[in-house]
């Protein structure tokens, strides 16, 4: 991770919202769109890596955001458009993963599609 991107540089008051709000909202999110976005298990790996008690600060400050902008209801373009109303939500996260990327173990990724498995078989 590059010299400049180290956990002095998080706004922590930021970092504090973002996470009330995907703790408030992150379920009840995933639950709506599950089946719906094509991104799913990017948001849950996300999730999992912002949670993650060994996670760097910067990261879950770049996830948290990302996760919260997929949480608001209001963004740029908004969700009920069909076809269109995820593409900036998508956009969004794929950024923060990309700028995080290395930062994102495997468990993340293999407790994102454990979860999404789960969820299927519930369906069933």
């Amino acid at each position: 991770m590059p010299d400049d991107l180290d956990d002095r540089n998080v706004d922590h008051d930021k970092l504090r919202a973002d996470q009330t709000l995907v703790n408030d909202g992150f379920w009840d999110k995933l639950r709506k769109t599950l089946g719906r976005v094509p991104f799913i298990e990017d948001a849950l790996a996300a999730y999992y890596c912002a949670t993650d008690g060994k996670t760097p600060m910067y990261v879950k400050a770049v996830l948290m955001a990302a996760l919260a902008y997929f949480i608001v209801p209001t963004d740029v373009i908004p969700d009920f458009i069909v076809g269109l109303g995820y593409t900036d939500d998508a956009a969004v996260l794929a950024a923060a993963i990309g700028a995080v990327r290395s930062a994102m173990r495997p468990e993340h990724f293999d407790a994102a599609r454990a979860f999404l498995t789960r969820a299927g078989e519930d369906d069933d």
